[in-house]
């Protein structure tokens, strides 16, 4: 009867075909939040489940966006009120324990409506990408759920970790 591989064989595998970094910013572009992984954050291989990614990005923004003082006391008010069109990953490197990270986020584009912003779940120090990708969300008017303008003043701080144009077109 065959064995099944170790365990160990199987990451040192994942390691080995792995890419070694994602195309990150310049250094000084956006800003690096704290994202905690716990233990039933992983799956039965003992990585980090694909779908809690999604979770630690959504989570640094609402960080983001609430420490400016956006979202109100339901969570949805004014610019608040928004909606992901789209959410791109490419994993990078397995993470395969649980502790303190952090995920790096910047906006790549700011249209009237919709704005998309980057993101890299990374090592503490973000000196080890595990994933990166995008999002991109719809302000929507609360009563007939139209995409609506964005707020002078959430545009006044979308673009405060805006990526420069010279580094958003050289990942193109």
């Amino acid at each position: 009867m065959r064995q099944a591989p170790r365990r160990s064989y199987i990451r040192r595998l994942i390691v080995s075909n792995a890419a070694a970094s994602a195309p990150a910013p310049t250094a000084g572009i956006g800003l690096f939040l704290p994202a905690e992984v716990h233990f039933d954050d992983l799956d039965a291989m003992g990585l980090l489940h694909n779908s809690r990614y999604q979770v630690l990005v959504e989570r640094a923004w609402i960080a983001f966006w609430y420490a400016r003082g956006f979202g109100g006391t339901n969570g949805l008010e004014d610019d608040a009120f928004n909606v992901v069109k789209a959410f791109t990953i490419t994993y990078e490197a397995p993470l395969s324990a649980p502790g303190a990270y952090a995920v790096h986020l910047w906006i790549d584009r700011l249209g009237s409506t919709s704005a998309t912003a980057a993101y890299r779940v990374c090592s503490s120090d973000g000196g080890t990408t595990y994933a990166h990708g995008t999002r991109t969300a719809v302000r929507l008017d609360r009563t007939t759920f139209l995409p609506t303008p964005w707020s002078d003043r959430a545009r006044g701080v979308a673009l405060e970790i805006m990526a420069p144009h010279e580094e958003r077109a050289a990942r193109r």
